[in-house]
């Protein structure tokens, strides 16, 4: 990987990579501001999310991983380490999942059930359940950030593709957290201001994941991390985009919406074969 080209794309791969984490901020301003918002609406978004993320993970990144770890490594290990770094990222985000409590996890999203079947003393928690769901947040858009910032650097078409995709994604978790916060301080000003910080994890993630490796970017980091990246994408798709997308919705929907992002992508991918 030429230090020119990375170099080249680097201010708008971060900008690629802000723009996705700073939507949280946008989910945060709907939950705020609207009085009413559109279930079935969010759930085609989700679905279509996930399907732009799950084409383009199993297409187009893992082959490009695959391609530049058969060029360092030869076709028969490039091939196997593709498949190791790919569910070696699937378990990353998977452990990340696991230390998080389900109750403070943005993924397990059922924040208005649980506004709704809280009692006076309870709903005194939901300060603090926002305030984790700002961290857990964070810790997710790490990886996420790493993913569009590595997309954005290598090829600024696929980049903004899933930009768009993690934007629609964190959407609902700005919900997730500015929700609890303001039924908790009935401050505006406070729900916003965390939703939107912990947004900002996500290009944060981006910057250090590029400074660790750039001395180190060959061929291999680059087919590893892609790998490693698509095993996320894929990961996050199945276990947070579509049963999220479910619980807004219909399944027909979601699963509508999914094939929808995946045709769209498939045919962004072929106008600019």
């Amino acid at each position: 990987m030429k230090e020119e080209f990375v170099t080249s794309n680097l201010w708008f791969a971060f900008s690629l990579t802000l723009f996705a984490g700073l939507s949280t901020g946008i989910g945060s301003l709907i939950g705020l501001l609207s009085k009413k918002f559109n279930p079935r609406l969010l759930t085609v978004a989700l679905g279509f999310s996930a399907g732009v993320m799950i084409y383009v993970s199993m297409i187009e990144i893992f082959a490009k991983a695959k391609d530049s770890l058969s060029i360092a490594l030869g076709p028969k290990m490039g091939y196997v380490w593709t498949v190791v770094a790919f569910f070696a990222g699937i378990f990353v985000i998977a452990f990340i999942d696991k230390v998080i409590p389900s109750y403070e996890n943005p993924h397990e999203l059922n924040v208005a059930k649980k506004i709704e079947s809280a009692s006076e003393k309870e709903k005194r928690k939901l300060l603090r359940m926002g305030a984790f769901s700002a961290l857990a947040i964070g810790i997710h858009n790490f990886p996420e950030g790493l993913a569009t910032f590595m997309s954005g650097l290598t090829n600024p078409t696929l980049g903004v593709s899933i930009a768009v995709a993690i934007a629609i994604h964190n959407i609902p978790e700005g919900l997730a957290v500015s929700a609890p916060i303001f039924y908790a301080t009935k401050s505006r000003r406070k729900a916003f201001t965390l939703s939107f910080l912990s947004g900002l994890a996500e290009p944060l993630g981006a910057l250090i994941g590029y400074f660790l490796l750039r001395t180190v970017f060959t061929e291999s980091t680059f087919g590893l991390i892609f790998a490693g990246v698509s095993g996320i994408m894929v990961y996050i798709s199945l276990d947070e985009l579509l049963p999220t997308a479910e619980e807004f919705g219909e399944h027909h929907l979601a699963i509508g919406g999914l094939i929808a992002g995946m045709m769209v992508m498939a045919a962004s991918l072929l106008l600019f074969a």
